[in-house]
């Protein structure tokens, strides 16, 4: 299993098209009426492809989502190897048949309700994606773009925050249907809010779900869920190979990013056994970039650390809800095996925390 594509339901899809052409060096693809009631635009690059959908009329159900919900993510697709096996195993565990399987030339797909209002399309086979989509259109909005030096080699994880209580159901849904497995857990807390995480991948590892749950009254999980009307995605993460040089073109771009504090970089330099020279932390500092690796790997001179890069865009909806992580796994080597960084560091978890955290703390004071 895999994921193939993050649909949006947005008010404008071809102003948010606009977007991500400009703003993330994305190329627009697509796009067509689906039913005679949405909008879709499909926008892709390198190897991650979002659908973008507005009501053009009220029955639509991009219009039902957004009378509850603001703009985010509505739908996450997967490819699947057996969609009848797992469409069964999904409705035995409660989840309801939205879109039954439609056939199409080497392609079969459907739609399942998942956690809260999200959905998951299901995909199996090797053919076009359009699913149904009325007057395609191919497009192609490149050549209008500046040189653009990002690309995103896929999606490393998608992340769902959930109410109070409901992080292990969640997980034990997941779990069951998607065949998704517990890795790492996360109890973050600090003298302002805390929160729970799982964090859930698919044996084959190309899929990693953590999930977060509110751990305190004024958790920033619990002001997602405010804004957000209930449960829902709060950030996909994209991977690039060159995180410094794709947050230099971003920026560039006026895409904002969550400000990280200075002493955040006087503590990495304390850090025992830094797998990094002064000017490797510099050029990361100034990108305001986090990183991280694992502790535990001996430090000799044979071996080079593997490091995780992370940095993180401000919400892009204008409500403190969904956002925008860039990541790069570094590869390093350990006992002469060529090893990128895996899983998430408790570190860069604290600072995402915390640089959130500022973020609500400055709302509540205005």
């Amino acid at each position: 299993m895999k994921i193939d594509h993050i649909h949006f339901y947005v008010e404008d899809a071809p102003l948010w098209r606009n977007w991500f052409v400009r703003q993330m060096g994305f190329q627009a693809i697509g796009g067509g009426v689906w039913q005679n009631h949405t909008l879709i635009e499909v926008v892709k690059n390198g190897a991650v492809c979002f659908f973008l959908s507005s009501p053009l009329l009220p029955e639509s159900p991009v219009a039902e989502f957004l009378r509850s919900h603001p703009p985010g993510v509505a739908d996450v697709a997967f490819r699947v190897q057996n969609i009848e096996k797992l469409i069964a195993k999904a409705i035995s565990y409660g989840a309801k048949l939205l879109q039954p399987i439609i056939q199409q030339p080497q392609l079969k797909w459907a739609k399942i309700s998942a956690w809260g209002n999200l959905t998951h399309t299901l995909i199996e086979g090797t053919g076009n994606w359009e699913l149904g989509i009325e007057n395609w259109q191919n497009k192609n909005y490149s050549s209008s773009n500046s040189p653009n030096p990002v690309t995103f080699t896929g999606i490393d994880h998608v992340v769902l925050n959930v109410a109070t209580g409901e992080l292990e159901s969640a997980v034990n849904w997941y779990e069951k249907v998607l065949e998704l497995q517990r890795q790492q857990t996360f109890a973050i807390q600090t003298d302002w809010s805390a929160l729970h995480s799982q964090v859930l991948v698919h044996p084959n590892k190309l899929v990693q779900f953590p999930i977060n749950q509110p751990a305190s009254a004024n958790s920033q999980i619990q002001e997602f869920l405010d804004f957000n009307g209930g449960s829902g995605i709060q950030h996909i993460a994209l991977q690039t190979s060159n995180l410094i040089e794709a947050t230099k073109f971003l920026k560039h771009n006026k895409l904002k990013f969550l400000e990280v504090p200075p002493n955040y970089y006087t503590d990495l330099e304390n850090r025992q056994n830094i797998p990094l020279n002064s000017l490797d932390i510099q050029k990361i500092q100034a990108q305001q970039i986090l990183v991280d690796w694992q502790q535990d790997i001996n430090n000799n001179q044979s071996e080079i650390v593997p490091l995780l890069l992370q940095i993180f865009t401000q919400p892009i909806f204008g409500t403190p809800t969904f956002f925008f992580e860039l990541i790069e796994r570094r590869l390093g080597y350990i006992q002469g095996q060529q090893t990128p960084a895996q899983g998430f560091g408790e570190g860069n978890f604290r600072a995402l925390f915390q640089a959130i955290e500022r973020e609500q703390i400055k709302r509540s004071q205005s």
